[in-house]
């Protein structure tokens, strides 16, 4: 049976060679050799199975002080008798449990909720299954967010716009402007045809994808790369859609800067440890870091409201997550040991410090333009 690699091999050398996208598309997507299709990539490194970890896996903190924005998301939006919630990448389910138990402090909130899970990876939605058979609401699984019953909703979207396919350019000459930005391709080695390689195309990009390029790209000189991702527009006008006749509120939280830059951020984990992203088709999580700026610069093209990028630390911690760190402590009793105090402590440090998580990754909000400001992104929240 042919390898993924040799199938990309065998592509590129009947098609040429391919975008960083369709790469990405290729190694993660692909439904008998895609990373997300065949595995569990997520936790903590154990007999070397897992890839990487996220905050929900850190602790049960993250989900619960969420739960906390959705209900508020909820009233905002008039206390509709049914409400859609709809989560991006679950996981595990781990997430969304921890969600749902804050969200049973109303009841009314938690009586409304149909719970709708987009998964890519036949492993994790049985781990889904598993987590959330008691969840209490009804729960299904869609293959993207038009297949969600219409009416309010909200969506929710943890580490889910990285994994998102990019296309990344290189300025060949600056003086000729957008003119001058030329595509990084994935390509076979010449001398080693049993290898990938990067490569330039011959011919700068077409003006249609000029249409793509974010508003305020830093200056650049001849060299530098960009990485733009349309994935963010193309869910941006799936909210849109989905906004234009029923409220609704999405929030996502991802690793990237405020602003545009500039630089190749596409990178490849396996078993907690970076590797070159063109080694191992299929068997690394590869992702890139989200443009915020340019999220939101299509947000405000599709008249939405949004709201951010907030650094995650100050996010939880406006939603109350060192009041709920307090809480388990005091949970724990008297007789608990100082190391599982100690955990807990370690974990608020992990998600919210600023030499950690904490400014890292960022929250934001996109919303129907006719709603409140969101809980977490008021000037005025501590």
């Amino acid at each position: 049976m042919q390898t993924l690699k040799d199938r990309i091999l065998a592509h590129i050398n009947t098609s040429g060679p391919m975008s960083v996208a369709s790469y990405m598309s290729w190694c993660l997507l692909d439904p008998k050799q895609g990373y997300y299709p065949t595995r569990d990539p997520l936790g903590v490194a154990k007999n070397g199975q897992s890839d990487f970890i996220t905050a929900p896996e850190i602790s049960q903190m993250f989900g619960e002080v969420l739960g906390l924005w959705m209900i508020n998301a909820w009233r905002c939006m008039g206390k509709p008798e049914t409400v859609q919630l709809v989560e991006y990448g679950p996981g595990r389910g781990v997430m969304m449990s921890d969600m749902l138990r804050t969200a049973r402090l109303d009841n009314d909130f938690f009586a409304a909720i149909h719970l709708n899970l987009i998964e890519m990876s036949s492993a994790l939605e049985a781990k889904q299954a598993e987590t959330l058979a008691n969840a209490g609401v009804p729960v299904s699984w869609v293959d993207n967010l038009a297949d969600v019953p219409q009416g309010p909703t909200i969506v929710i979207g943890n580490e889910y716009l990285d994994c998102l396919p990019v296309r990344q350019l290189i300025m060949k000459d600056r003086f000729k402007g957008n003119a001058g930005w030329y595509e990084r391709m994935v390509d076979v080695n010449p001398d080693n045809t049993n290898k990938l390689i990067f490569s330039v195309s011959e011919a700068p990009i077409s003006a249609i994808d000029h249409a793509l390029l974010p508003a305020e790209i830093p200056p650049v000189k001849d060299g530098d790369l960009l990485e733009i991702n349309p994935g963010l527009g193309q869910i941006v006008e799936t909210l849109r859609k989905r906004f234009a006749d029923h409220p609704g509120a999405a929030l996502f939280i991802d690793y990237g800067p405020d602003t545009t830059e500039l630089g190749d951020t596409f990178q490849a984990l396996k078993k907690h440890e970076k590797v070159f992203p063109l080694d191992e088709p299929g068997h690394a999580d590869l992702t890139a870091r989200v443009d915020f700026a340019a999220l939101g610069e299509w947000a405000e093209k599709a008249g939405l409201a949004n709201y951010g990028p907030c650094p995650q630390g100050q996010f939880l911690s406006r939603l109350g997550i060192e009041v709920r760190a307090v809480s388990l402590s005091k949970s724990l009793g008297l007789k608990a040991s100082m190391k599982s105090k100690a955990k807990i402590a370690r974990q608020l440090h992990r998600l919210t410090d600023v030499n950690d998580m904490g400014t890292l990754f960022k929250a934001m909000a996109i919303q129907s333009p006719d709603l409140p400001a969101p809980l977490g992104f008021g000037e005025g929240e501590q």
